[in-house]
């Protein structure tokens, strides 16, 4: 079974969120700590902890979370942004529920961190 984490009691309505999107499949709300003007998080529903726990069979849910990522900075007016997916404490992930970063409304550096 997964850790309960934020994201879980935020999907559970337990924790608000300035929500952007949602769907039967995933929820997009901004970050509560931004690093750019627009930083988004789309998160699936089903409590996945990391990518390094993804199979076969979410590869139609991996692709509907990217699709939502480019719907969002759409949304949000974005010409410009950076997809990130996190895996593992080593590579930033603090949250060991599946989520994509959506960055942008400003110049982002390369390499990052």
């Amino acid at each position: 079974m997964a850790e309960d984490t934020i994201f879980s009691r935020i999907l559970r309505g337990e924790i608000p969120c300035d929500e952007v999107y949602s769907d039967e499949h995933c929820l997009a709300f901004r970050d509560i700590s931004p690093q750019a003007p627009v930083h988004v998080l789309v998160i699936p529903r089903e409590p996945i902890p990391s990518l390094q726990d993804v199979g076969e069979e979410h590869a139609g849910l991996l692709g509907h979370l990217l699709l939502v990522a480019a719907r969002v900075a759409k949304q949000e007016g974005l010409e410009d942004w950076r997809t990130v997916i996190n895996s593992g404490a080593g590579a930033g992930q603090t949250v060991f529920h599946l989520h994509v970063h959506v960055i942008g409304g400003r110049a982002l550096d390369w390499p990052p961190g």
